[in-house]
């Protein structure tokens, strides 16, 4: 009986063992509901647009939100010049135009094992970018693009750094700017950010 006892015990712990699997960095998503504040964008595997990218009249002195990605941002392109791609992120157009002339927003991309967050900008239709940091997938980053006259002002969390502004306007006039993907390459998967608008 003693030994009967001592192979069932055996037995278990071994399924026990073998049914354990290796958790993903991010097991639970954040709550989409009301309460939690949180957008759960998604862009679709095969798109460039994120799921929910309603129009909408915006006029900043500021945006401020909290984003998180999971572990859904860590992706390869099919080219490999196209992982320095910059993905976009959240932000606004601006001087009362079209984005691709006047805007700013942040950008994203998976690279060199890392997530990394970027100032992306347009100013008189020519687009640049900086990376601003790496950031930590699961972690929530407070971010904000401020207006000045001639600049704007990309925080993340204690951390800030100024871009050229040529816009001509006193606020950011414009419409807001979604997550979005690519590049010339659509998502191989199913990404996800959520972000809270404060």
């Amino acid at each position: 009986m003693k030994n009967f006892f001592q192979t069932c015990c055996l037995a278990s712990a071994i399924v026990l063992l073998f049914s354990c699997e290796k958790s993903h960095e991010i097991t639970q998503p954040l709550s989409n509901s009301t309460d939690s504040g949180f957008i759960n964008y998604t862009i679709k595997a095969g798109e460039h647009f994120c799921d929910q990218n309603p129009y909408l009249q915006t006029n900043y002195t500021e945006l401020k939100f909290i984003v998180r990605f999971d572990s859904t941002a860590i992706y390869q392109t099919d080219s490999a010049e196209n992982q320095l791609d910059v993905n976009k992120l959240y932000g606004f157009a601006d001087n009362n135009d079209q984005h691709h002339h006047f805007s700013a927003r942040f950008g994203w991309r998976w690279s060199d094992d890392s997530l990394r967050l970027f100032g992306y900008i347009y100013n008189n239709g020519e687009m640049s970018y900086e990376e601003l940091q790496p950031i930590q997938i699961g972690k929530e980053y407070h971010c904000s693009i401020k207006v000045n006259a001639a600049e704007y002002i990309f925080t993340i969390d204690e951390s800030k750094k100024s871009m050229p502004r040529a816009s001509t306007t006193a606020t950011a006039i414009g419409y807001k700017l979604y997550p979005y993907f690519g590049g010339n390459e659509t998502t191989p998967h199913d990404i996800h950010i959520w972000i809270k608008e404060l």
